[in-house]
């Protein structure tokens, strides 16, 4: 999603790309906003963002009960699912008590585009670095693991980020790990990283691997630029 100079919300490139790969003329996409407490506001911001677009949109939320009857089939009926940000712990425990976590992993299987940002990013790996607990940063490393890799978000936002993934990968914490500047996206085919995109100029994917003895070997990504 992105704001325009009105403080609207539109449609942004990474979340077009990920339509695009679904492969759909009008693809039918859905709303998670577990992560960020399923505020009405948000998912007003959402459906805003895809009016007029060829797009047949849906939400699935878990308070006070589930929206839908059977969400392991409706996520399963989609080509596309967007996860927003927000506390990713608090994600992964809601997903598993309604057993969400087996589901995504068969969506994933089928095909399904499994998409987000910054908590619906790293909910895909194993882990990363989160703000869930309170304002100092801290490990979470119960993500569902679909791709086996560590995943770092803001990279270039928030200070301590890098440190902190640099520490976790250095000490084994985290296995090799992705991370990202803000507007910067992870294309995975499988478990395996394909490419790296940005919806802005100037910002990077970045390759963490341990060096074996105790430090970590950073490597930027070039990103290709999405057209808005």
């Amino acid at each position: 999603m992105v704001w325009d100079e009105r403080d609207q919300c539109h449609l942004g490139p990474l979340l077009r790309h990920a339509l695009r790969l679904s492969g759909k003329k009008r693809p039918k996409l859905c709303f998670v906003p577990t992560a960020g407490g399923e505020k009405d506001s948000a998912l007003r911001l959402c459906y805003g963002a895809v009016a007029g677009e060829e797009v047949d949109a849906s939400h699935l939320t878990l308070f006070t009960m589930p929206n839908v009857d059977d969400p392991a089939a409706h996520l399963l009926a989609q080509d596309v699912v967007w996860v927003g940000g927000g506390s990713v712990a608090n994600l992964l425990a809601l997903w598993r008590v309604h057993h969400l976590d087996e589901a995504f992993a068969e969506a994933w299987e089928k095909g399904v585009v499994l998409a987000g940002v910054s908590a619906g990013s790293i909910c895909w790996h194993v882990g990363g670095t989160t703000d869930s607990f309170g304002p100092s940063l801290c490990l979470v490393d119960n993500g569902l693991g679909l791709v086996p890799f560590g995943n770092g978000v803001h990279y270039d936002a928030e200070a301590e980020r890098r440190p902190l993934m640099q520490k976790l990968v250095a000490e084994g914490r985290l296995p090799l790990s992705f991370a990202t500047d803000n507007g910067v996206g992870l294309h995975y085919v499988g478990t395996e990283l394909a490419e790296v995109v940005s919806e802005k100029e100037g910002a990077f994917g970045w390759r963490l691997e341990s060096d074996g003895a105790g430090g970590v070997t950073e490597t930027r990504l070039e990103a290709r630029l999405l057209s808005s």
